[in-house]
């Protein structure tokens, strides 16, 4: 059981697929919907949107919005909802202001949630009609 707790995280920090990454030194206003692996270090001012993929908010990373994605591994700030419907890992320096909806979680000591945590289950999925609450994000 122990190889394949560790393919599946290998997995998840290295997804199959294109990559697209947010520098540092980068701020991004609008909406990003994508397929494939996104690696934010830098701002992300609105919703992110992965129909199969991975979101991954580095250290330094910023985002205010919704993000919708199988997997999300967060290390630095949200400010709004996460779903993650399949794996949600949260580092030492992440802080979240928002809900958390996941399937399964990993949340490592010194890990910040202001917010409430909805287990979805073995029945939810990504699709239109998985009943989660929908919500827009609209920033300032």
């Amino acid at each position: 059981m122990l190889k394949l707790d560790r393919r599946k995280k290998a997995s998840i920090n290295q997804p199959a697929g294109k990559t697209t990454f947010v520098a540092g030194d980068t701020e991004l206003r609008g909406n990003l919907r994508f397929s494939g692996a996104v690696k934010i270090e830098g701002r992300v001012i609105g919703n992110i949107d992965a129909d199969d993929g991975v979101v991954n908010v580095g250290k330094e990373g910023y985002v205010e919005g919704i993000i919708k994605a199988p997997s999300v591994l967060i290390n630095g700030v949200v400010v709004g909802d996460v779903h993650a419907f399949e794996h949600l890992q949260l580092d030492t320096e992440a802080r979240i202001d928002g809900d958390l909806y996941y399937r399964f979680m990993e949340m490592v000591s010194g890990a910040q949630i202001n917010g409430q945590l909805h287990y979805l289950g073995e029945g939810h999925g990504a699709g239109a009609d998985s009943g989660l609450p929908s919500r827009e994000f609209k920033s300032s």
